[in-house]
C-alpha cells in the first residue's frame, strides 16, 4: 500500500507509519487556561500535567477532587447531584478499564433538566472530554478511579 503526503511524496505503509508514529498530535491544545487530560493508565488520570488516583471530576475551568464515590457500585444519586449543581450541557461518566452503565434512577435528575449522560471507560471519556471542550461545550468528567 502506497500513501500520497500533502506534498506529493509517495510513501510505503511501513515508511510512513515510522515517518508519523512520533510526530502525530491527537489534539492541539490552544487554550493553555483550561483543563484537558493529558494522560490516563491503570488507576491514574493526568490533567493538564497534574495526576490523579482517585475520583475527580473536571470542567474546562477546574479540577474538583472533593468528588469521591468509592467506586462503580458505590455511586449514589448525591454523586450525580453533585454535578447538576454545574450546569453542564453534557456529563462523561469514565467507568475505569470497562465501560459500566449505571442505573437510570441514579441520573434521572440529569436527564430531567436536559442534561446528557454519557457512560464510557475511562480513556474514551479523557478523548471525548478533550474534544467536546475544544469545541466549547459546556462538557463534565466524572472519572471513576
Amino acid at each position: 500500500m502506497n500513501l500520497l503526503t500533502a506534498k506529493g511524496v509517495i510513501l510505503t505503509e511501513r515508511a510512513w507509519v515510522s515517518k508519523w508514529r512520533t510526530r502525530v498530535k491527537l489534539h492541539l491544545n490552544t487554550r493553555t487556561n483550561q483543563n484537558i487530560f493529558t494522560a490516563h493508565g491503570a488507576g491514574y488520570v493526568t490533567v493538564s500535567g497534574l495526576s490523579f488516583e482517585h475520583s475527580i471530576v473536571v470542567t474546562p475551568e477546574q479540577v474538583f477532587t472533593d468528588w469521591q464515590p468509592q467506586g462503580f457500585d458505590a455511586l449514589s444519586e448525591s454523586h450525580f447531584a453533585y454535578l447538576l449543581a454545574m450546569k453542564p450541557e453534557i456529563v462523561l461518566l469514565g467507568t475505569g478499564a470497562q465501560q459500566r452503565f449505571p442505573h437510570p434512577r441514579l441520573y434521572q435528575q440529569l436527564t430531567a433538566a436536559g442534561i446528557g449522560v454519557e457512560s464510557m471507560d475511562t480513556p474514551a471519556a479523557c478523548r471525548t472530554y478533550n474534544i467536546l471542550m475544544g469545541e466549547d461545550r459546556k462538557v463534565v468528567a466524572a472519572i471513576l478511579l
